[in-house]
This record gives C-alpha cells, sequence and structure tokens, in this order.
C-alpha cells in the first residue's frame, strides 16, 4: 500500500472546520496572506475553537494539499469534513468558508464553485447560504 492508496486522517470537528477555511483559500491555486490571517484570526477567536491546538493547522493543511492532489480529493475532502461535523456545525462550516474567501475582497469562480460543493455536500439551504454570504461580505467590505 502505497502512501497515496492509505486512507486519509479522521478529523476532529475543529479540524474539518480549518480544513474547509485552508480549502477554500486553496482552490484558487493561490493561499493569500489575507485568508492566511483571516484563518488565524477566527482560530484564535472563535468559541468553536477553544481549546484547539493552533499547531495542527498545518498537519490539516497538508492533508487538505494531499486530497487536492487526488482527482477525487475535493469530494473526499468534503466527506471527511461531513463525517467529522455534527449537522449543527454545517452552517458555521459555510460561513468560515465564506468569511475566508471573502477575505481578499474578491471570489473567482474556483471559489464560488467550491462554495457551491460545500453548499450541496452540507446541506445548506439556499435561503440561509444567502444570508451567510451576505453577512460574510458585508464583514469584508473596504471603505
Amino acid at each position: 500500500m502505497s502512501i497515496t492508496d492509505a486512507p486519509p486522517p479522521s478529523l476532529t470537528p475543529q479540524d474539518a472546520l480549518v480544513a474547509i477555511m485552508i480549502a477554500v483559500s486553496a482552490s484558487d491555486a493561490t493561499i493569500r496572506t489575507s485568508e492566511l490571517v483571516t484563518i488565524e484570526r477566527i482560530v484564535n477567536h472563535l468559541p468553536v475553537f477553544a481549546g484547539y491546538d493552533a499547531d495542527r493547522i498545518k498537519t490539516v493543511s497538508q492533508t487538505v494539499f494531499d486530497l487536492f492532489e487526488d482527482e477525487d480529493g475535493i469530494a473526499a475532502l468534503l466527506g471527511l469534513v461531513r463525517e467529522a461535523l455534527p449537522e449543527r456545525l454545517f452552517e458555521t462550516a459555510y460561513a468560515l468558508a465564506c468569511d475566508v474567501g471573502a477575505a481578499d475582497g474578491k471570489l473567482g469562480e474556483a471559489e464560488l464553485r467550491f462554495l457551491e460543493e460545500i453548499r450541496y455536500e452540507l446541506n445548506i439551504d439556499r435561503l440561509h447560504a444567502a444570508a451567510i454570504e451576505r453577512g460574510a461580505r458585508a464583514r469584508h467590505l473596504t471603505v
């Protein structure tokens, strides 16, 4: 069994949230500083990450990057996230994904497609998704 055939590691709920944020950042093949700063801020300040070991971000990031190299990696990643998160955190995951996507002030086609896949995989109601997206946009506007 090669390394690429090894099953992906299981994720904690917090790992899954980090994975979604990293994946949105990487979805357009460019990880921007503003996105990384947003991820760090979120992990350091949101109650859902209380007690989370921020050193795990590197390991989770590597898992995301490894999965992105696979043909079915995005589907595998979203399956891992869905498996790791309690349903009550699905909208939280989508909100964090939107915040990271909006962090640099623009959402490209790749990021928009990835957010659509997250909505579908986590069964986010379209009206709720629109409200979450609107909130993210409002938080990341500049003067």
